[in-house]
C-alpha cells in the first residue's frame, strides 16, 4: 500500500549529492518530488551516530532517491540538505508503504 495520493500536497525539488570536488560539492540534475512535508523541528541521529537537528521531513513514495547530503529546494524556497534517508516497507501489513526524507 502505498501513500494516499491525496497527502502527497507539496513539491520539493532534489538535486542528488554526487561526491566533492576541487570546487565544492558536485550535484546531479533536480528532480522534482511530490510529498508530504511535514516542518517540524527534532532531533535525529545521522548516519555517521552523531545527534543532529532536522528541521523538516518528507514523506515520499518509496522509491524516491534522495543520497545524504543531496540539496533540497523546499516550497518556500529554502535550500536545505539530506541527513538521512529511511525506506519505510510495512511488509505486507495495511501501512503505507514510503520514504522517510529527513532535512536539515
Amino acid at each position: 500500500m502505498l501513500i494516499p495520493r491525496v497527502l502527497l500536497r507539496h513539491q520539493i525539488t532534489i538535486e542528488p549529492y554526487l561526491g566533492d570536488t576541487s570546487k565544492g560539492p558536485k550535484y546531479g540534475p533536480a528532480t522534482t518530488v511530490r510529498c508530504f512535508l511535514d516542518e517540524q523541528t527534532r532531533s535525529v541521529r545521522s548516519p555517521g551516530g552523531e545527534d543532529v537537528t532536522s528541521t523538516s521531513t518528507a514523506y515520499a513514495d518509496p522509491g524516491t532517491a534522495a543520497p545524504t547530503l543531496s540539496r533540497v529546494t523546499l516550497p518556500g524556497g529554502r535550500v536545505t540538505r539530506v541527513i538521512q534517508t529511511k525506506q519505510r516497507d510495512g511488509g505486507g501489513l495495511p501501512t503505507p508503504d514510503h520514504v522517510e526524507i529527513q532535512l536539515e
